[in-house]
């Protein structure tokens, strides 16, 4: 897009326009401009939201879910007519009537090191709108093969992070996290929580980011990791410098293709993951069962003990209660364990699997070698067994 606003564009952007800073000229180059956001969720629904309101020509999201009712405490480009359609659909209706003039285009896909590349090329900025580990390093590693700066946030209860990577001269995610934590360390939100106003802050600074960058004004976060802790309401920033041995955008990088992240991460494809944690299948452990054994012993009459060790809040949205099932948050195993009987068999779920693992392999350790995870969890349960039941 080229040439001057047009009469609706200035009466519309004129709170910009009045701005020195912004001016004509900037605004004009928000119209010329792309951004692509990874991700229709927490994140990316302010990003996109602010993005498509401040004129941003062109604006592309990639994400593969669908809205739940759990995602509209947090997700506010969608509303409750939209759950259970898809979120690009939602995310395009909503930031359509928002601003007409900005061209959405959408990629309803999982992004992974097949199709990054492809997806992430040719826009001018990137949103990093991901909400797990695997997804950021992808992120990360194409975009400095590409030569695109991002934004990056992360939240996790009452705590956000934002930066700005792969900007030239600047450090990338790896220069600041050089190797991904253990899987079992950090949880995700659906298991710790976040603050629903939160991420409302983190993608609106990164929407920010992406319009200083395009509009060439300020000074971003390229260089600085900003620190948010909603609960005391403080901000802090630290200086991050280049890593001069970064694996990828070092002087002598030793990853210049994209990798398996998923492997690189520790986790499976199973592990809640990309684009607000839906559940998705992944090979099984040995030792796990499938959903349709725990029906076949269930309809056998076998005996076995069943424990979910979700939360509270979590079993009054869905439970196994009618065929056995039996609440033990995991913060209380250690102590329930005492009561559970070694000589049957243990099978444990969570909501999709990763807490049940740990669940597994702590039960395992001291002495119950009977003890399997419900592959899947109870979503693959909903999904595969009783499509009625409520999924969140």
């Amino acid at each position: 897009m080229s040439g001057g606003l047009s009469r609706d564009e200035l009466v519309r952007y004129g709170r910009h326009v009045s701005i020195p800073e912004v001016g004509l000229r900037g605004q004009e180059r928000l119209r010329e401009s792309s951004v692509l956001i990874v991700g229709a969720g927490g994140l990316g629904s302010p990003a996109a939201l602010y993005l498509a309101a401040a004129g941003v020509g062109r604006l592309g999201l990639v994400d593969h879910d669908l809205v739940e009712l759990s995602n509209l405490q947090r997700q506010v480009l969608h509303d409750t007519n939209a759950v259970g359609t898809s979120k690009l659909d939602s995310a395009r209706a909503r930031l359509e009537g928002l601003n007409p003039h900005v061209a959405i285009e959408t990629f309803e896909t999982r992004l992974d090191s097949g199709n990054a590349l492809e997806i992430l090329g040719g826009w001018d900025f990137v949103v990093d709108g991901s909400d797990n580990f695997p997804t950021r390093y992808l992120v990360n590693d194409a975009c400095v093969m590409l030569g695109t700066p991002f934004a990056y946030g992360a939240i996790l209860r009452f705590e956000g992070q934002a930066s700005v990577f792969a900007a030239p001269g600047g450090p990338c995610y790896r220069c600041l996290f050089r190797d991904p934590p253990p899987p079992d360390l950090v949880p995700n939100c659906a298991e710790a929580g976040v603050l629903g106003v939160l991420p409302g802050i983190v993608g609106s600074i990164q929407a920010n980011e992406a319009i200083k960058w395009l509009a060439g004004i300020g000074d971003t976060l390229a260089g600085r990791l900003l620190l948010i802790d909603a609960l005391r309401m403080e901000f802090r920033s630290l200086d991050i410098a280049p890593d001069p041995e970064c694996a990828v955008c070092g002087p002598e990088p030793s990853v210049t293709e994209l990798i398996d992240y998923e492997r690189f991460c520790g986790g499976s494809p199973r592990d809640e993951a990309a684009g607000g944690g839906a559940h998705t299948e992944g090979a099984m452990h040995d030792l796990d069962i499938d959903v349709h054994e725990l029906k076949r012993r269930v309809d056998a009459g076998e005996s076995f003990q069943l424990i979910d060790v979700r939360e509270d809040y979590e079993w009054a949205i869905c439970n196994l209660e009618d065929v056995g099932a039996r609440l033990v948050p995991l913060a209380t195993l250690p102590q329930a364990a005492e009561s559970f009987d070694a000589s049957e068999p243990l099978i444990i779920h969570c909501r999709s699997g990763p807490r049940g693992d740990r669940a597994v392999e702590y039960l395992r350790a001291v002495g119950f070698d009977n003890a399997v995870n419900l592959a899947g969890g109870i979503l693959a349960w909903a999904e595969e067994i009783d499509p009625a039941m409520p999924q969140y």
